[in-house]
């Protein structure tokens, strides 16, 4: 009862109310995947067709995440946050209701557009309210729902598509909005800034064009490999990108502000973290194919056997502040990094002959790493970050976080196509040594990543991680 007090406790509030919108976000987008091949069966087109209605959602997401922060300063935090949960909860109503393709794109892009201001501003209001000795605490808190929703999604999905109907996978969120909309009205206070800077719409336009064409690169990358059309996109995403650099040095209110890079902390977070979290984040979508593909376990058996690595993300979360207190965020990172990097090559040698209780094992492991590894990252990216600037590095983060889900994705399907090419097989039936191959790899890219973090310094982090050792040297006077 003592935990569940202190989990209740008003300084808890407002997090627990952004963990559960960061939830609904993250479980939206993991159970349509096995919803797919009913819903498109309903409105008699083919499940490739109904791909659009992803790849809408994840390129609307990327192009509006910059426009957050500016929203946030501009009109404050919490009516841009229950504007953003209102508008998700009518997109998925919409998208419930939808008969046709065309109806339910519509619905997703609006879904994408509110969910581009949810979690960012989300995570901005929990980062202006919480003390820097509260942070471990607070994102271990927010961040756990995320990790676990694209985990409880696929059996969830394919349990809801099978015994009762695809419409109610978002007939789900109006109670979980509703709800959500009530609590931010009653314990989140309005938050803007004073100064009200312009927008900049030149560079939204750049910034939405070049990162809305870096998801359909992406995207191309997983589904075709290299091909003109991908190398054609990336080649116009690389235009855009330079021109929006350009601007954004030129421009005297960016929408993005790169300045925030020179934080030693953060830009080494930015950079090294990221490719972390695309190399972990590869798993959730190579396990259950490699599970049903080359293993023969069904969907819901699949989804099954990630649930170990959900139970990995909770189990852990109660020990990382003292851990962080007792060895520190370097350590950690780095230490934690090579047991990830050990778990994905662990996953890599499984096979169809595996027990199920070594599996198991092995997710569990992945899944404790994950957490821990993603805690650590979001924490540290904002433990250095002065107040003036917090928004400007939360958006900068929030759109870098985005990418890189999408980058996982391809990275363990270009992985996949390399594996096949080499072996000249048929990319459409992949075998289990091609899994073994692309998590040999993203095991090899992850230990690659820990490299940049020798860079931070013994105590870096330590107002925030009170590790034993600095934290009396940094606490200030």
């Amino acid at each position: 009862m003592s935990k569940l007090q202190e989990l209740l406790h008003p300084s808890h509030i407002v997090p627990l109310i952004v963990a559960s919108a960061f939830f609904m976000e993250n479980l939206d987008g993991s159970v349509i995947n096995t919803a797919l091949p009913q819903m498109a069966l309903s409105m008699g087109v083919s499940a490739v067709d109904m791909s659009i209605g992803i790849t809408s959602y994840l390129i609307t997401l990327a192009a509006f995440i910059p426009l957050s922060g500016w929203f946030a300063d501009r009109f404050g935090a919490q009516r841009v946050f229950g504007c953003a949960v209102a508008i998700f909860t009518l997109a998925s109503i919409g998208c419930a209701l939808s008969e046709t393709v065309q109806a339910f794109t519509l619905a997703r892009i609006l879904q994408g557009m509110a969910g581009a201001m949810m979690v960012p501003v989300g995570r901005l209001i929990v980062l202006r309210i919480t003390p820097k000795d509260q942070l471990v605490k607070v994102v271990a808190l927010i961040t756990w729902p995320g990790l676990m929703a694209p985990i409880v999604g696929p059996p969830l999905g394919g349990f809801i598509t099978t015994y009762f109907s695809w419409h109610y996978i978002f007939y789900l969120n109006v109670p979980l909005g509703l709800i959500g909309l009530w609590l931010i009205k009653k314990f989140i206070t309005n938050q803007s800034e004073d100064s009200k800077r312009p927008l900049d719409f030149v560079g939204f336009v750049l910034i939405g064009l070049g990162l809305a064409t870096f998801v359909m690169a992406v995207e191309s990358l997983g589904n075709e490999g290299l091909s003109e059309h991908c190398g054609g996109l990336f080649l116009a995403c690389a235009t855009l990108g330079v021109l929006a650099w350009w601007h954004t040095q030129r421009h005297p209110t960016p929408l993005l502000n790169f300045s925030v890079l020179r934080v030693p902390t953060f830009g080494t977070i930015f950079f090294y973290g990221s490719l972390t979290r695309v190399c972990i984040g590869a798993t959730p979508f190579l396990a259950p194919l490699m599970f049903q593909v080359a293993f023969g376990y069904n969907a819901f058996a699949s989804g099954l056997l990630l649930l170990s690595a959900m139970l990995g993300n909770l189990g852990l979360k109660p020990f990382t502040p003292k851990l962080l207190r007792r060895f520190g965020f370097r350590s950690i990172m780095l230490g934690n990094g090579c047991l990830a990097a050990c778990s994905a090559f662990a996953i890599g040698l499984l096979s169809p002959t595996s027990p199920v209780a070594i599996i198991v094992m092995v997710m569990l492991v992945y899944g404790i790493t994950r957490s821990m590894q993603f805690t650590c990252i979001q924490t540290m990216a904002f433990a250095d970050i002065p107040p003036e600037q917090m928004s400007g590095a939360n958006t900068l983060f929030s759109t870098m976080a985005q990418l890189t889900q999408g980058v996982g994705v391809a990275l363990g399907a270009t992985l996949i196509h390399a594996s096949v090419y080499l072996r000249q097989g048929d990319i459409h039936h992949p075998q289990s040594n091609d899994f073994e191959l692309a998590f040999f790899g993203v095991s090899g890219l992850i230990f690659i990543s820990l490299l940049g973090y020798r860079a931070l310094g013994l105590d870096a982090g330590a107002s925030v991680s009170k590790h034993e050792k600095f934290h009396i040297h940094t606490t200030p006077k």
